[in-house]
């Protein structure tokens, strides 16, 4: 077709707005369901940026601390549109599920345990579990062209599964491995480079492999101003909320805690619920490991990044301890969701706008993008554990020692063969595994 093989019109910023409002809305299935659908929207169907492009942001996200997915928004955002480019993609990608969690962490207070709402869940879960796996298996046919990069990801799977040795650790481990099998055999670490499938095949993208963007090169005094205006916009509210509340006020509290887990935790949501479940529930104690347990639920089941379980975990926190008084159990979650996203996400926005610059410098040199891919294909290890842990909880809910659950078997078996095999999108097999937990809490 002659529109498929020619360069995609020029996007506006309010095309664009409204392409990640719509993202922010569907965005399903965790950071890998997130990632893949992102890849087939902007890759496969829009043709925005090139698939070297994009996983050249990908991997940079993936060494970041924070939610990968909204920092690959961010990025591209950023890639397209400059610094409000990336602001608005990132926000949009936040804030729907923001509300949305607000509102649907009241009902939970409210109203309990709701048999309908539990039968939902119960059909969701196994619907996430075959997502995870759907993401591993795009990503790394995308990415996986090799033993090499078969050996890595292989290599980080026994790590993270059988050792459990630390994500941060296993990141380095394969960008070592990258650096050196760059230097050592490079044909196998530059992926889609001079080969068939990476040229001709595919149509030019609007952002393609050599494209160069004026606000991408590197500036000392632009990376001198977002650095100073990120320390203002953290010092501000914290200093607010200090002078409001004290340093150990619970909405103080949260913000620094938050912040921590920011900046110091790798890998993703996924590595990052550890870390929240020991503050949250043994240090602070503002919620219980059920309420956890069902917060994780939600996140699952709501667009956006799953590390915004955050949001649920401050609302729940602040709504039993509320700051403005008894009658005021809803402001004071609703105001402690927003602080704690605010902060949460705040250092990812920062992440992306001042190293945007430095990693597009690295475009296409390999002694750079080596590690980055050696990374990449580690993350796909890293997932497939993820799919088997959802997996083990999915199926057998007490454990080895209680009985496997055949119905959640069947009903992530029937969620893998419509991604797999008929194709279908993550919304719509979502919504098709909740209508049949809830048929069969009605007719049980």
């Amino acid at each position: 077709m002659s529109d498929s093989s020619e360069r995609p019109a020029p996007v506006s910023l309010l095309q664009a707005f409204w392409f990640w409002l719509k993202l922010g809305l569907i965005s399903f299935g965790g950071p890998a369901g997130q990632i893949s659908i992102m890849h087939q929207e902007l890759v496969e169907k829009r043709r925005w940026l090139s698939e070297r492009r994009f996983l050249h942001a990908l991997n940079y996200c993936m060494l970041l601390p924070g939610p990968e997915a909204q920092q690959l928004a961010t990025y591209i955002g950023w890639l397209m549109h400059r610094t409000w480019g990336g602001v608005i993609a990132g926000a949009l990608f936040v804030l729907p599920s923001l509300l949305i969690l607000i509102a649907l962490s009241w009902v939970y207070l409210v109203f309990g345990d709701v048999p309908l709402v539990a039968g939902i869940f119960y059909g969701i879960k196994p619907a996430v579990t075959a997502i995870v796996v759907q993401a591993a298996w795009r990503i790394g046919g995308r990415v996986l062209k090799n033993a090499w990069l078969w050996a890595i990801a292989a290599a980080a799977f026994v790590a993270i599964f059988a050792l459990q040795l630390p994500f941060p650790l296993i990141v380095l481990g394969a960008a070592l491995v990258g650096y050196i099998g760059g230097r050592l055999a490079p044909q196998h670490f530059a992926v889609g480079a001079g080969h068939g499938e990476a040229g001709g095949a595919h149509a030019p993208a609007l952002i393609d492999d050599e494209t160069r963007l004026a606000h991408t090169y590197f500036r000392s005094s632009r990376l001198a101003l977002i650095l100073l205006a990120g320390v203002v916009l953290w010092l501000l509210p914290m200093g607010l909320l200090t002078l409001a509340f004290g340093w150990q006020g619970t909405l103080t509290q949260m913000s620094w805690f938050f912040t921590k887990a920011a900046l110091l935790t790798f890998g993703g949501a996924y590595a990052v619920l550890p870390y929240v479940y020991q503050g949250a529930i043994e240090h602070y104690g503002w919620l219980t490991p059920r309420q956890m347990i069902d917060g994780l639920a939600l996140g699952e089941t709501t667009p956006g990044p799953l590390i915004m379980v955050v949001a649920f975990v401050a609302f729940v926190g602040a709504y039993g301890q509320p700051v403005f008084g008894g009658d005021s159990a809803f402001a004071s979650g609703a105001l402690a969701a927003v602080l704690v996203t605010w902060f949460t996400f705040l250092p990812s926005f920062l992440f992306i706008l001042a190293g945007g610059p430095l990693v597009e410098s690295t475009h296409g040199q390999l002694k750079f993008t080596a590690p980055l891919t050696g990374i990449t294909a580690a993350v796909v290890g890293v997932i497939l554990n993820l799919a088997l842990f959802f997996g083990y909880h999915v199926l057998w809910p007490q454990g080895f020692a209680g009985a496997f659950d055949w119905v959640s078997a069947l009903i992530t078996l029937g969620a893998g063969v419509a991604l797999l095999g008929f194709k279908r999108g993550v919304i719509e097999t979502l919504l098709a595994c909740a209508a049949v937990g809830l048929g069969l809490q009605l007719f049980s």
